[in-house]
């Protein structure tokens, strides 16, 4: 039996939403195997630099990724969507080991098979320091707060 992750493409901004969603609730898991189970087994990524395929791939870089950022909260917004694609802007934040905040801005585009998992991901991203006193994305996102619009700055 094929494996599958509802909403499937093609979406309608409902379903579309409902992906996003679903998709910062899993990041915001820290969970790498989790994370990854949302794509196919042969998904292709480019996350800044770095190019991966497949999910042990993603595991290794996600399991890497959250060692270094602590305390990783996540926010994603639909920024369009198409067909079987979707479209998301993001920021998230996290200290680094010597204490240091950061949020990172970035612009993702998914592309999801019939099943609904994603098979490409592309992901860039800007860092900028900033004061714990700066903070505004504190753990995964109150239920009253969906879809609310990120600010640039």
């Amino acid at each position: 039996m094929p494996e599958d992750r509802p909403p499937y493409p093609p979406f309608t901004r409902e379903t579309a939403l409902l992906k996003v969603q679903a998709a910062e609730a899993s990041w915001n898991t820290r969970d790498p195997r989790r994370v990854a189970a949302a794509y196919t087994p042969d998904s292709t990524w480019r996350n800044r630099g770095a190019f991966l395929r497949g999910r042990e791939e993603i595991v290794a870089f996600l399991t890497r990724k959250w060692e270094r950022e602590l305390d990783y909260a996540l926010r994603k917004n639909l920024w369009g969507f198409h067909e079987n694609r979707i479209a998301v802007r993001f920021q998230y934040e996290c200290h680094d080991a010597t204490g240091q905040w950061w949020r990172s801005y970035g612009n993702e585009m998914w592309e999801f098979d019939g099943n609904g998992l994603m098979r490409r991901r592309e992901a860039s991203i800007n860092d900028v320091a900033i004061a714990e006193t700066d903070r505004r994305v504190h753990g995964p996102r109150p239920g009253d707060e969906r879809s609310t619009e990120l600010p640039l700055r």
